[in-house]
């Protein structure tokens, strides 16, 4: 398709509104019907279906509060912690936690959870961890892949690894052991650019990956065998001027960089998009973020169907801005970090409705990164890249469950 220009008053198949605009009857009854489909937990359903219009405003979690000893505006009843700094030793563990932290996951383990966390230094990458107990006291640390480099985002599997993605143009994407038991293993077959993170659809048992890229495309990559990333095909997307995706066939997914042309250029009829950034599946849907427009998007895997679900130049407010790192909430809405903008980290329901969870203040030169749940829906962990020396790893707290629903359980293998 012609992507949707900055002026255009519809954004794929759903209008974005200014805030507090009533919706029409029949547009309200869509979205209504979209919010009921969100498992009945999310975040927006009972203030969008009670007040009859979609309001782009304050947090259904309540409106931020002065900034507490960490510097964090939250909503009241929310608390927050430092868990890890950049150059330090983690609390409990003899590892020092890695410098410039990024894309990150919760896996859960038995008796507690992990956290997985990204390296984006160019000089030593790689992936660190935290073991938590049930309680979320810190049991552990340590590294579960070295030797790369520039590691950005990345994605969890449905088989309990994590695929963590090289940021550079001969980048590659590692899938790791959560506990650490194995070496982190390259998978060549989920080609070689400039990757920024992964979404695994395990319906349809792909995989979906974004480069970042001023002209990034957006890759589909279907194993030989679920569960093993070794073989398979991986293709690239291209729009058609009714919004539907089709996919074509990458004829060499490991060009030699720069010698041989890039993945990206490799189809003629492939659609770029402005430097991808994070993606994530979810009930059907695989939401993803563009940083050169400031955009979210949404593909519907059934009906193949693209929209652009966000769009900055249309919010009077400009709500979201500098988009990056995308998760799932436990609630079944889209939780999306801001490099740099005003430093949020800000719900997005399914209804293109954003409203902000949280801020961090006096950090403006750094970004917000690796945003995770864990398996109880209480506690959310994100770090402050370039927070500190180098690097700030956080944790919010709110007993009273207000993320949503229970998060999945799984236990890395």
């Amino acid at each position: 398709m012609r992507l949707p220009s900055r002026s255009a008053s519809r954004c794929g198949m759903f209008q974005v509104r200014p805030r507090g605009m009533p919706l029409r009857r029949r547009d309200f009854l869509r979205a209504s019907a979209i919010l009921a489909a969100s498992a009945g937990s999310s975040l927006w359903a009972k203030a969008a279906l009670a007040s009859g219009r979609i309001v782009a405003g304050p947090s259904p979690l309540g409106p931020l509060r002065p900034a507490d000893e960490n510097g964090l505006m939250l909503p009241a009843g929310m608390r927050s912690r430092v868990v890890a700094r950049s150059g330090e030793k983690v609390p409990g563990s003899d590892y020092v936690w890695h410098r410039d932290p990024d894309g990150g996951a919760i896996f859960g383990a038995e008796r507690g959870f992990v956290y997985v966390s990204n390296s984006e230094s160019n000089s030593h990458g790689g992936v660190g961890a935290i073991r938590f107990a049930d309680d979320a006291s810190i049991q552990d640390a340590y590294p579960i892949c070295n030797g790369t480099r520039a590691n950005c985002a990345g994605g969890s599997t449905p088989w309990q690894t994590w695929l963590s993605c090289e940021e550079f143009p001969a980048g590659h994407v590692w899938e790791c052991d959560p506990l650490g038991r194995r070496k982190a293993r390259l998978r060549n077959a989920l080609g070689t650019f400039k990757h920024e993170a992964v979404a695994v659809d395990s319906v349809n048992r792909y995989l979906y990956l974004t480069e970042d890229e001023s002209d990034g495309r957006l890759y589909r990559f279907t194993p030989a065998r679920w569960g093993e990333l070794v073989e398979g095909l991986l293709e690239v997307a291209e729009v058609a001027p009714n919004d539907v995706l089709s996919w074509h066939r990458v004829p060499n997914p490991n060009p030699r960089i720069p010698s041989e042309t890039p993945t990206r250029h490799q189809v003629a009829q492939s659609t770029p998009f402005r430097g991808g950034e994070g993606i994530i599946h979810q009930q059907g849907h695989v939401y993803f973020t563009t940083k050169y427009d400031n955009r979210v998007w949404d593909y519907d895997t059934a009906s193949g169907r693209l929209r652009v679900l966000y769009d900055a130049a249309l919010d009077p407010g400009r709500q979201l801005t500098g988009v990056d790192n995308a998760a799932p909430t436990p609630g079944g809405d889209v939780l999306v970090a801001e490099d740099g903008g005003n430093m949020e980290l800000v719900l997005l329901s399914a209804a293109g409705v954003a409203a902000p969870l949280l801020r961090l203040t006096g950090q403006s030169d750094s970004e917000l990164t690796g945003p995770a749940f864990d398996p109880s829906g209480t506690r959310l962990y994100f770090s402050s890249q370039r927070g500190g020396r180098s690097g700030i790893t956080y944790e919010v707290t709110d007993s009273e469950r207000r993320f949503g629903a229970n998060a999945p359980t799984g236990r890395p293998t």
